[in-house]
């Protein structure tokens, strides 16, 4: 971020005021109510006395700017503004000139629309916001002004391509489409310069490598226009691409903001789940021909564990179905299980996916039931692709749902969302052995490449086939050259340092686990802890009732509370078992229980097994009973 007046730069102090400047200019020319401002350089967790403390941000950055700057800055009603003339904001520049060059397209002058983008380009100093990190304040940006970004240097492209300067390309569109490689069209230009220059082999190895990538990544096949570009060059057309896609341009002259298109980069060693993908493509299928139950809009409930791999197979679902909506895919997270930020409203998740969908902020209504019908309102008629991620519950969820058919709604939760009676439920379990090891041995370095299946197959099972931490344990093996397969297994092998060594710079398993155990009541929590004291690993309704001295009936309605937060399974019907790395997290969380209470429920327990091994010796049913 810089500021400039007519004395030269005036350099932004403090990470706050930075934050607090960009979203005043984000709304320029507007108020923006204190208590937004708050959530914004807060990244929306402001503090208990965030307006005072507001106010002397406010002042420090006006003191930094100087006089001529600092007058710009009013106090408003309820908040502040920032006064900006036209053409004063390098954002409003780069518009003008995205204008300018659709213009000069339109009028097939190409040599203008060389010198519009490049100007465009040329304001830009990196990524946008990098030294004011708030997510608040860079989703309110980011996603338009990337995806011009994209969408002008494609254009720049295509008409230095038209101005014949092809040979220069090659060079760039390697670079583009290393650092973009699921992005077509640079794939494809980069095949058309290829061709031009007489290197018809290169394009068409970059065909091949593009389909690889598409296919393994996404499991999809190229588009049509880099299908047809192969066609040409195969068939030793001269000049390929010269009549290919056109370039979208918006009515009137100005260039197409763009739809959103927000969705994170896919796993690149996501493994499996070809069940679970075909069933989300089956109902995008079942929406586009109307066939949804009840009309309703086409929503897919994916809950599982934690460390389960709910939003790689989201948004791996979502790349395969990108293309069958043309009007742009949302990601939020809701943030229902992250550590150190409280779950989102849904009224500011409502403030966030307006913005993206193009509603400056100025103009988002204030109460929630408005923002909901305006969210609605500019989804009708649309084909929208929702990711909504990391859901607390339903009541978060359905206010951000579109009122018709056309979109598909993809929610992850670790909680069942069964409130959520018209979504399509896709439960994930633990990976089948063959796919944990496919994945560990994806993730593994090179040097362990001779490792046998049957060493990585010990590894998965003390993981418990846990995508979360097969990909931590394939790190480490990939971070720590010296550290051999069995090596790793033996400090798996140590239950009680389990979770400490299933942890890396951005994953900590226990505290993964840990955010899931604190959504629980207290009922449910002392339950969670207590069940690590069954000596068996199969459980039900008896055994939680003797470990919690209370009745079966209590304890059943307690125990399918934890399946719906998805720290027990229900493999049978009454019948339950807690994953190995859950059951790691409950021994330690019950090892800090007062000793007698463990050691009344122990007691509890023994005497439910001796009675039940001698109702069933009475019976004839059991002839010894091991000590």
């Amino acid at each position: 971020m810089r500021v400039i007046d007519e004395r030269g730069e005036r350099p932004v102090a403090g990470i706050r005021q930075r934050i607090l400047l960009g979203a005043m200019l984000a709304s320029a020319g507007k108020s923006v109510e204190t208590d937004r401002l708050a959530e914004i350089v807060w990244d929306g967790v402001p503090p208990e006395r965030a307006v005072p403390t507001l106010r002397t941000y406010v002042a420090r950055l006006r003191s930094g700017l100087g006089p001529a700057a600092a007058s710009r800055i009013v106090t408003g009603d309820g908040g502040y503004l920032v006064e900006v003339d036209q053409g004063e904001l390098d954002t409003q520049a780069f518009d003008a000139l995205c204008g300018d060059v659709g213009n000069a397209i339109r009028g097939g002058d190409w040599a203008a629309a060389s010198g519009h983008a490049a100007e465009a380009l040329g304001l830009w100093r990196g990524n946008a916001l990098s030294d004011a990190p708030s997510q608040v304040l860079r989703d309110m940006w980011l996603p338009r002004l990337e995806q011009q970004r994209m969408q002008v240097t494609e254009w720049h492209i295509d008409a230095e391509l038209h101005l014949g300067r092809h040979e220069a390309l090659v060079p760039q569109l390697r670079q583009l489409t290393a650092e973009h490689p699921l992005r077509e069209r640079f794939q494809a230009q980069l095949m058309q310069a290829l061709a031009r220059c007489g290197r018809q082999a290169e394009a068409l190895r970059v065909y091949q490598d593009a389909r690889n990538l598409l296919v393994e990544e996404l499991g999809i096949e190229p588009g049509p226009e880099l299908r047809q570009l192969h066609k040409q060059v195969l068939a030793g057309v001269s000049d390929p691409g010269a009549h290919g896609a056109s370039v979208v341009l918006a009515p009137g002259g100005a260039s197409a903001p763009g739809a959103p298109r927000q969705l994170p980069a896919a796993t690149g060693s996501f493994t499996g789940r070809r069940v679970e993908l075909d069933l989300i493509a089956r109902l995008d299928a079942l929406s586009r021909a109307g066939d949804v139950p009840g009309g309703t809009v086409a929503v897919s409930a994916i809950d599982g564990m934690a460390g389960i791999g709910k939003t790689a197979l989201a948004v791996r679902a979502a790349h395969r179905l990108a293309g069958q909506f043309p009007d742009g895919q949302l990601f939020i997270d809701l943030r229902g299980h992250t550590q150190g930020y409280p779950p989102r409203e849904p009224s500011q998740a409502l403030g966030l996916l307006l913005r993206s969908l193009g509603v400056p902020t100025g103009q988002i209504p204030a109460l929630p039931e408005e923002r909901a019908a305006l969210y609605r309102h500019r989804l009708a008629d649309t084909r929208t692709l929702i990711i909504l991620d990391n859901a607390l519950n339903e009541a978060q969820v359905r206010p951000l749902l579109p009122g018709a058919v056309g979109c598909l709604v993809l929610v992850t939760s670790r909680l069942r969302l069964k409130g959520l009676h018209d979504a399509q439920v896709v439960a994930l379990d633990v990976l089948p052995e063959t796919d944990a090891i496919t994945l560990l041995r994806t993730t593994i370095a090179p040097a362990h490449a001779a490792v046998t299946d049957l060493d990585l197959a010990e590894i998965a099972g003390l993981c418990g086939r846990l995508p979360l931490a097969l990909r931590i344990a394939g790190a480490l093996l990939r971070h720590r050259p010296a550290w051999t397969p069995a090596y790793l297994a033996e400090l798996l092998r140590d239950e009680q340092m389990r979770l400490a060594t299933l942890s890396d710079d951005d994953h900590d398993l226990y505290a993964v686990f840990e955010l899931s155990y604190a959504r629980l009541g207290q009922r449910q929590q002392l339950l969670f802890r207590r069940l690590a004291l069954s000596l068996r690993p199969e459980l039900d309704k008896f055994i939680a009732a003797a470990l919690l001295d209370t009745g079966p009936s209590d304890a059943d309605r307690l125990l399918e509370n934890l399946v719906d937060h998805n720290l027990l399974t229900e493999h049978a019907p009454g019948r339950y078992r807690m994953h190995n790395l859950i059951r790691t997290l409950a021994q330690a969380l019950v090892s800090k229980d007062p000793s007698p209470d463990r050691a009344d429920a122990r007691d509890r327990l023994l005497r439910y097994y001796a009675h039940t091994a001698q109702q069933f010796g009475e019976q004839g049913l059991v002839t010894e009973i091991p000590p």
